[in-house]
């Protein structure tokens, strides 16, 4: 998930304009376009909410083309949406069910896209093993949170911290579960 310092994830109307900066981290790594599309061969699936969805629609009619490629993409929603591709898939039932009875048997490495009331219910329910968060260098002051209704916490190891170039901070932790031991990662 990429925020911004003040833990947004758009603002309130969904917009990202705000992911472009140009602050610049002398001392920050340089991230090559060869790793991120490394990093994206490792998923085998994509699961987002629908405001996300659209918000990936909007990215393809822009001309920035679908960041998913090929890869089976589930959408989560009760709404009919445009689906412009084979590899979309939609479902509205039980998150759980989605990721333990059908998605874990089939991919390994699934990816949450997001928005926030996904990662929410994603924590929330124990399905995650793993949080990334990019915060970029740009404090918005008001919009989407990175999380919606958790209702515990949420506890995290510290596994990877990485500063680019651009400002952009990227953390990497695995979820704790509560016996206080580290998730398996999938």
């Amino acid at each position: 998930m990429a925020a911004s310092l003040d833990g947004y994830i758009a603002r309130t109307d969904g917009r990202v304009d705000w992911l472009e900066t140009a602050d610049e981290f002398a001392d920050g790594e340089t991230l090559e376009p060869e790793a991120v599309q490394a990093f994206l061969q490792t998923i085998d699936c994509y699961v987002m909410g629908s405001r996300t969805y659209e918000t990936a629609l909007a990215f393809a009619a822009q001309g920035f083309g679908w960041a998913y490629g090929e890869k089976p993409v589930f959408v989560l929603t009760s709404r009919e949406l445009p689906r412009i591709r084979d590899t979309v898939q939609f479902y509205s039932g039980d998150l759980t069910q989605l990721v333990s009875g059908r998605l874990r048997p089939a991919f390994r490495s699934i990816w949450f896209v997001g928005g926030a009331r996904v990662s929410g219910d994603c924590l929330r329910l124990g399905l995650a093993d793993e949080v990334r968060y990019s915060i970029l260098p740009v404090m918005i002051g008001d919009g989407i949170p990175f999380t919606e209704r958790l209702d515990k916490d949420i506890a995290l190891h510290l596994a990877e911290i990485k500063a680019y170039r651009s400002g952009m901070v990227e953390l990497r932790y695995e979820v704790v579960d509560r016996a206080g031991t580290r998730e398996p990662t999938r």
